[in-house]
């Protein structure tokens, strides 16, 4: 007799062949495509249904400014505030006068004065200066005040070079 051992013999009803084994062990988890895609268009219809575009398809009409054929203007250009010369009368029968700058300018003295400060703050073209030429400059007299005090001012501002210098109304 032999010392090897034995092996036990299979039955052949308990052999399955490995691809049909796989199968039957896993189960298979899946979605009902159905019935999400019958939601997804109930949704559909809901939305369309339920949305106004009526709305969205109106013309709305604004007033836009014209355009100039070959004008560019700054969108950031800031509107020239005018450089306002107060002439007031001093004494009690306006022979004598006061002059004031508005702003946060040192006071100014007399006729020569302005002059002076009008010219030292005028664009040079070299990057120094404040106001150009073209600048708005008003000069605001008070109505008690003596004519020539106020011409003396308006002449001050034209002799120091600027081209846009108008005299204030007077009000009563």
């Amino acid at each position: 007799m032999s010392d090897a051992p034995t092996m036990p013999k299979r039955s052949r009803t308990s052999e399955v062949p490995p691809a049909r084994r796989r199968s039957r062990d896993a189960s298979s988890i899946g979605l009902n495509l159905t019935s999400m895609i019958d939601v997804v268009f109930l949704l559909l219809v809901y939305f369309m249904v339920a949305t106004d575009f009526k709305k969205a398809e109106e013309v709305y009409i604004l007033d836009l400014p014209d355009r100039v054929e070959g004008m560019s203007a700054d969108p950031f250009e800031l509107d020239e505030e005018p450089l306002r010369i107060m002439v007031r009368s001093a004494g009690v029968d306006g022979t004598s006068f006061r002059l004031a700058v508005d702003g946060p300018w040192d006071p100014v003295r007399d006729f020569d004065g302005l002059y002076d400060f009008l010219l030292a703050r005028q664009v040079d073209g070299m990057g120094g200066g404040l106001f150009a030429v073209d600048h708005p400059i008003v000069i605001v007299p008070e109505a008690s005040l003596h004519w020539e005090f106020a011409i003396d001012a308006f002449n001050a501002a034209v002799r120091a070079g600027y081209r846009n210098v108008t005299l204030q109304e007077i009000s009563s």
